[in-house]
């Protein structure tokens, strides 16, 4: 490769079509949705090679611990993991990567992709980021289209225009639409010169800062002192939280991709699913006789076409067809499969008032293991905590509180 490909992994959302599996604190992204990896591992582990440098994750803080100790268990070494202070969407999550980046590489690409995607065709995929490359370092800002099979009105598209000169296999943009009906999405299929939006880019990491200079100067700013102030926390690095927070809450297609003329597409055939909705797992999930993808402790008598998923309990569904039913040890989810992106909007229903179903699984991740809440009552409380050999929880101290410990399994050294 004529540039080394920095991989920036965007791993800030909080997967709320996803819920009750998916929490504010635990999202999608962490989670073994579709292997004994979760979707950030398998994004990590997919761009690891000869092509690529050591990644740059960039996280929420809350999940901070989680997301190093899931790159610590598939044995990759992070460039950095940027800490945001708050969401602000892709192309701030992008400008403090590309400065980041530029202070140890000014001629390095940087292959944006989000950590919550599936790829079942990697080969293919490294192929196209081989041709994605040469154009990044002509000075284009490349996005990846996805071969469309189907009219799908849940995906944005974008129009292929002319060749890129030099570049086979790339294209200008000719345009972008978002999620169109189902008529348009059906031209649109028919014409093959559509594509679905992936959100996966290659550019140069100072490319795309002059041309975000040119578009949202003030975004540029504020990302570099964002930089220039912020500090080294242990793995981490923390960007200036005031500084960053000035940015404006916009995602790259929206602020560069739709407004510059250096946009190109790759058009690929990737196995590719954004993973962002229930109906996406029965999509993509192991059907059995009557098209039903069961995971989990569950029993279907005659169920047709639906998705049934248990972490916790028994679920039993008699009679029904094309739903959704998603248990956990906390909160179960009935929803028609034609209605599951109005999950999110129930979501932030529950969170105006107050659920904590929302936040947080029973289970909470810590950095040293986990710990849930078995029982509470009045006056008393009863948890199971699980620490990782050579972790320790903190030192704490109670004057009002008589705590009785029992270890179950492994060894434990106490201070008194």
């Amino acid at each position: 490769m004529p540039k080394s490909i920095v991989p920036v992994i965007l791993s800030g959302g909080s997967g709320q079509r996803l819920w009750p599996v998916s929490r504010e604190l635990h999202p999608k992204q962490l989670i073994n949705l579709l292997t004994d990896r979760s979707l950030l591992q398998e994004t990590v582990m997919r761009l690891q090679g000869p092509r690529f440098a050591d990644p740059l994750v960039v996280s929420n803080d809350g999940h901070r611990f989680v997301v190093a100790e899931q790159l610590r268990e598939i044995g990759v070494r992070a460039e950095a993991i940027i800490l945001e202070s708050s969401r602000r969407n892709t192309a701030p999550a992008a400008a403090l990567a590309a400065l980041f980046i530029q202070r140890n590489d000014p001629e390095a690409l940087m292959l944006v992709a989000p950590s919550d995607h599936q790829i079942l065709k990697p080969k293919k995929f490294l192929d196209a980021v081989d041709i994605a490359a040469g154009a990044a370092s002509e000075g284009k800002l490349v996005t990846f289209g996805v071969n469309p099979d189907r009219p799908s009105t849940a995906y944005g598209y974008i129009k292929k225009g002319g060749a890129v000169d030099g570049i086979k296999g790339c294209f200008l943009i000719d345009g972008f639409t978002e999620k169109p009906d189902a008529g348009t999405a059906q031209e649109y299929l028919s014409s093959g010169n559509y594509y679905w939006n992936s959100g996966l880019f290659l550019f140069s990491a100072e490319r795309y800062l002059e041309i975000l200079q040119g578009l949202h100067p003030e975004m540029v700013s504020a990302c570099r002192k964002a930089v220039e102030e912020g500090l080294d926390d242990l793995d981490f690095f923390r960007p200036d939280a005031r500084a960053f927070e000035t940015c404006k809450a916009v995602s790259i297609d929206y602020a560069v991709m739709e407004l510059t003329a250096d946009g190109a597409v790759v058009p690929v055939d990737m196995g590719w699913n954004d993973v962002g909705s229930w109906a996406s797992l029965w999509d993509i999930g192991k059907k059995d006789a009557n098209g039903n993808v069961l995971i989990g402790d569950v029993i279907a008598k005659n169920v047709d076409g639906s998705y049934l998923r248990s972490e916790g309990p028994l679920v039993s569904v008699i009679g029904l067809e094309n739903i959704v039913v998603v248990a956990t040890g906390d909160a179960v989810l009935v929803v028609s499969k034609d209605a599951v992106e109005n999950v999110k909007s129930a979501v932030e229903d529950m969170k105006g008032d107050g659920r904590n179903e929302v936040l947080s699984h029973p289970k909470v991740y810590r950095p040293w293991g986990w710990y849930q809440t078995l029982e509470r009552g009045e006056r008393y409380q009863v948890k199971h905590l699980m620490v990782m050999p050579g972790h320790g929880i903190s030192l704490q101290s109670h004057k009002r509180r008589a705590e009785h410990w029992v270890v179950v399994a492994g060894t434990a050294r106490g201070t008194q």
